[in-house]
């Protein structure tokens, strides 16, 4: 079974999350959120919310409790989100364009007690 979060357009860009994306990928959700904990990266504390909400969403389809060692994260991706454009005054009247780039950051939570079990049957 799976848990699934979403965070949409968020305000980091996209090429920084997914350094810190790179991190957790494929770890159970414990060590992923201890490793985001220390992450002095920007994008580690939005990342830590989406996975600690797939963690929940992934707690909520048992009936009891599940320990975050036993979950792993299976996926991870940061897609691209809307981009603001800003304009930035220069000199003899010309104008740059500032791009603030945002993100949808989506973290896919599995069991992995069940998914041994598929493989051992």
């Amino acid at each position: 079974m799976e848990g699934r979060a979403v965070a949409r357009h968020v305000r980091i860009s996209p090429r920084k999350a997914r350094i810190v994306a790179d991190l957790v990928r494929g770890q159970s959700v414990e060590k992923a959120l201890e490793v985001l904990k220390f992450s002095p990266k920007a994008a580690a504390r939005p990342i830590g919310k989406t996975v600690a909400s797939a963690m929940h969403n992934l707690a909520e389809k048992y009936s009891h409790p599940i320990e975050p060692s036993v979950m792993g994260v299976k996926e991870i991706f940061i897609d691209e989100g809307r981009t603001m454009y800003r304009i930035r005054p220069r000199a003899q009247g010309r104008a740059y364009r500032i791009r603030k780039r945002s993100s949808h950051i989506t973290v896919v939570v599995e069991h992995k007690v069940e998914e041994e079990k598929k493989q051992n049957p």
